[in-house]
């Protein structure tokens, strides 16, 4: 899912670095207001966690990958501020260090999969499992549907800012100056592969994080 250089024009990098840097200022307000202290280190090791789970990706036709994020994982234990923080510290290590996304592109990567995929997915989760016992079958299962949805909320999306490209940035003659697919091609691209692999692998593992943590840490999920 991670968009390499070249893919996005700079109009549409610009519009994202612009719009993350908002959501992060924000997100870091919230957070330094909202996260307990003894929270802290674990959002270290969710950005970690975060980081090795993308490094297991699949290149993607079209120059993209396909790979789990946890970042719903995340946003189920800490909130999806917290979140944002976590995979957006895991994408830009990525793209500094290792060259797993673009450096240009990192305002539209963690637009994707740390905004997008930790509040969708968050919310859904809440929305599957409310009122539902502590120990219920129902938020386990509901993390794995907001798992499984956020990602391929984030997925599509990565097609859909592929997809315009062609149609925002070309030759007088019609010929594409970044991404050359159009939308048709882009969108079943991305979304293929995440709905019918990386999908079903984001939500096993956090239905069966938040089914070991309720019984080994109970105290993660404890409302307010």
């Amino acid at each position: 899912m991670h968009i390499p250089d070249g893919y996005l024009g700079p109009a549409t990098c610009g519009f994202f670095y612009g719009l993350m840097m908002l959501i992060w200022m924000a997100a870091s307000k919230i957070v330094k207001k909202t996260l307990k202290a003894q929270q802290a280190p674990i959002l270290a090791i969710s950005a970690a966690f975060s980081f090795v789970i993308m490094m297991f990706n699949v290149p993607i036709p079209g120059g993209s990958t396909g790979h789990a994020v946890g970042g719903v994982l995340v946003a189920i234990l800490l909130g999806p501020w917290a979140a944002c923080i976590a995979v957006t510290v895991a994408l830009v290590v990525q793209a500094l260090l290792f060259g797993d996304g673009g450096i240009t592109a990192i305002g539209a990567n963690c637009f994707n999969m740390a905004v997008v995929m930790p509040f969708v997915g968050y919310y859904i989760y809440k929305a599957i499992s409310h009122n539902a016992p502590f120990n219920s079958n129902r938020k386990v299962i509901a993390a794995g549907i907001a798992g499984y949805i956020g990602l391929n909320a984030a997925a599509i999306l990565t097609g859909v800012e592929f997809g315009l490209q062609p149609w925002l940035h070309h030759t007088a003659g019609g010929q594409a100056l970044y991404c050359p697919y159009g939308l048709n091609i882009a969108v079943p691209a991305m979304a293929g592969e995440h709905l019918l692999i990386f999908g079903w692998i984001e939500a096993v593992v956090t239905a069966l994080v938040v089914k070991y943590l309720k019984k080994q840490a109970p105290e993660f999920f404890e409302e307010g």
